[in-house]
This record gives structure tokens, C-alpha cells and sequence, in this order.
């Protein structure tokens, strides 16, 4: 028999816990698209001094597991007494703030190579006609060279978001109590762990579900001049007469 009153219970804990969950979401998102704009800044230079440390970076935060990281900033920075001299010791000491670096310094590595391949399928032709127009830098950047990274970009940048929310999870094990922290204490009182963890594979299945679709809104947005044109309209009823009397000539 199907417990309801305990899984409503339980889906209403595991509620509670939502905001963690979201607020590290999109703070670590967040701060990793940031820091990721500089490190492909770096990556593209042709000044060995920006690019190779960039590449370094990239190489260790996509080269080791997210939950060794989590557990080096959480473990091992405190025990520095630089680090918890320094400014970066406020946001350190916190279980939340080692999960938000952390999280946040993986995410920015995968980030930066998303945003490179996009810069690579800029067409340089197009690049020549802008400069051939006379166009700056700036104009370069913000008419012809952004918008087409940021449509190459939404597909892989998605896959890229719903990882990160998943990945959030890792967050309970340093005592970050967001859906998967609380489900676990829920296990841990009641053993019920088929329940416990359905309904928070809901609450994970319904936010990536969110997530796709906004960013498939932005996709459909910015790609007006992909879309197949009707066929009938108003437009094409000139086209239309003319295959018309094409055909009908043809016949005679």
C-alpha cells in the first residue's frame, strides 16, 4: 500500500529545503559564467602568459571529480592560517559558501570550452565584412561575433545548466542542507529510502524540466531565421500563380 499521507509529508520537507537547493543553483551558475568569461578571454590570447594558465585551469577542473574539489576546499583550505587570515575566510568558513567556489570554479572550467567552440564557429567572412564596414571592436563584438557565439552556445550551455543543478547534491556532504541533505535525514529517521528519494527525483525532474524549456524559449528567440517559413501565406500567392501557369502551359 502507497503511504500518501507520508509522501506528502515528505514532499513537503523536501520543499523546504527548495530555496538551498535554487540559491546555490544560481549563485554557482552565476558566478561561474563570470569567471568563465575571463578564463576564455585568457584561452583565446595569443600571448602564452594569459593562455597557458588558462588552459592549465581548464585541464585540472575538468580533469578531477567535482567531489574531490568540494572536499579540498571544505577540508583543506582551513587549514591555512593565510586563508583564514584573509577576506576569502567569510565566505570559506561556511559549509554553503565552500560548496558555492566550489561548484561554482568547476562549472566555469566546462563553461569556457562551451564558449570557445562557439568563438570558433564564428564564420571569419563575416568578421572581414564587419571590418570592411568600417566597424569597431566593440561593434564586431556586439553585432556579428556575440550573437552568433550565443546561439552556438544555449545547446551545449543547457546540458551544461542541469548538470550543474544535479550536481548540487554533492552539496549534503558537507553539511549544506539542500533537497538531497534533507531527504537524507529523512532516511536516516524513517529507513524509507524508495520513497524518501522518489520524491525528490520529482523535485529535480521538474526544476530541469523548467530549466529546458527556458533556455529552449531563449534558443527559439534567437534563431528566427532558422525556422521554415509557411508555405501558404500572403507572401507566396504570387509564387503560387506563377507555378500555377507554369503547370498549366506544361499540359497544353
Amino acid at each position: 500500500m502507497i503511504d500518501f499521507p507520508f509522501l506528502f509529508d515528505t514532499m513537503l520537507k523536501l520543499l523546504g529545503a527548495l530555496p538551498t537547493t535554487l540559491t546555490l543553483f544560481f549563485c554557482s551558475l552565476s558566478l561561474g559564467l563570470l569567471l568563465s568569461l575571463g578564463i576564455v578571454s585568457m584561452r583565446v590570447s595569443r600571448w602564452w602568459l594569459l593562455s597557458y594558465p588558462a588552459r592549465f585551469y581548464i585541464w585540472i577542473f575538468r580533469g578531477t571529480p567535482l567531489l574531490i574539489q568540494m572536499y579540498l576546499i571544505y577540508y583543506g583550505l582551513g587549514q591555512f592560517p593565510v586563508v583564514r587570515d584573509s577576506f576569502a575566510w567569510v565566505v570559506l568558513r561556511s559549509p554553503y559558501g565552500c560548496a558555492v567556489v566550489s561548484l561554482a570554479l568547476c562549472t566555469a572550467g566546462y563553461t569556457a570550452e562551451i564558449i570557445r567552440g562557439g568563438l570558433l564557429s564564428v564564420p571569419h567572412g563575416q568578421i572581414e565584412a564587419g571590418q570592411a564596414c568600417g566597424m569597431s571592436r566593440w561593434a564586431l563584438l556586439q553585432r556579428i561575433i556575440a550573437p552568433i557565439t550565443l546561439r552556438q552556445v544555449l545547446p551545449a550551455y543547457s546540458t551544461e545548466a542541469i548538470l550543474m543543478l544535479k550536481a548540487t547534491a554533492l552539496a549534503s556532504l558537507i553539511t549544506v542542507w539542500d533537497v538531497t541533505g534533507v531527504a537524507q535525514q529523512i532516511i536516516q529517521r524513517t529507513y524509507r529510502v524508495m520513497e524518501v528519494f522518489t520524491c525528490a527525483a520529482l523535485i529535480y525532474l521538474v526544476i530541469n524540466f523548467i530549466i529546458v524549456r527556458v533556455i529552449g524559449w531563449f534558443e527559439h528567440r534567437l534563431t528566427p531565421h532558422l525556422r521554415e517559413r509557411p508555405v501558404d501565406g500572403p507572401g507566396n500567392s504570387h509564387l503560387d500563380a506563377i507555378n500555377n501557369s507554369n503547370i498549366q502551359r506544361g499540359s497544353v
